[in-house]
Order: C-alpha cells, then sequence, then structure tokens
C-alpha cells in the first residue's frame, strides 16, 4: 500500500485505509507517525517503543461515519491494542499484508465475528 510509504517510523512504515462493505466509498487513511505538531522521529529503534501513533488508530480518529459495517485494508495485522479499537469502531473484515510479531489479533477478531484475510 502505498500509502504507508508517508509513515515516519524508521523501522516499520504501516498504512490504513477505511471503507464502506461494498468498497465504493472511502471513509479515512492513516499512517504511523507522531502526534499533530510535535515530532516524527522515532524516539527509539525497539520495538513497540518508537513513540508513533499507529496507521488503524490515526484512520479511526479521522473516521467519522456511523457505519458499523467497514471494512480495513493495512498493510500489517493490527496489534492488540488497535485490534480492539477496531473491534469497537465497527468493522466487518479486516485485509492485511503483512503478519506482525503478535498474532492475537486473529483471536480477537474471532471472538467479534470480524473477518480477517491476509490479500
Amino acid at each position: 500500500m502505498r500509502l504507508s510509504s508517508r509513515s515516519t517510523c524508521t523501522r516499520l512504515k504501516v498504512g490504513s485505509v477505511i471503507t464502506d462493505k461494498n468498497l465504493e466509498r472511502v471513509y479515512s487513511v492513516g499512517y504511523n507517525g507522531g502526534a499533530k505538531g510535535q515530532s516524527n522521529k522515532c524516539e527509539s529503534t525497539k520495538p513497540g517503543q518508537c513513540g508513533h501513533i499507529h496507521s488503524e488508530i490515526n484512520a479511526l480518529i479521522k473516521c467519522s461515519t456511523p457505519d458499523k459495517e467497514k471494512i480495513l485494508f493495512v498493510t500489517t495485522l493490527p496489534c492488540n491494542v488497535c485490534a480492539k479499537a477496531i473491534v469497537n469502531s465497527g468493522f466487518i473484515k479486516v485485509y492485511y499484508s503483512q503478519e506482525w510479531r503478535d498474532s492475537s489479533a486473529f483471536k480477537i477478531f474471532k471472538k467479534a465475528n470480524i473477518q480477517y484475510e491476509q490479500i
């Protein structure tokens, strides 16, 4: 996903796109990076400690639709916290390109009846 190239993370560039279930409308996009108006440089090179906001959270913050049947496209399988935020935000499916070091999202999605597929 080309959107991930906008990320300022030096270790892992991730992009997200939120659409309607018919793939006709893009509701929002996001990529991982620093908080608005703050540094976009990584605070650490250690996994999980760079200090950036995850792409999924950035996309969710920008998504103002009340649609409870959204679809998420993301370059990397969401982390545990992002997976829980996705569940609470009304999604029916998550497409991801690559797996991540923690696969707990699978269990979270399955319990919430959210389909997922690697593309």
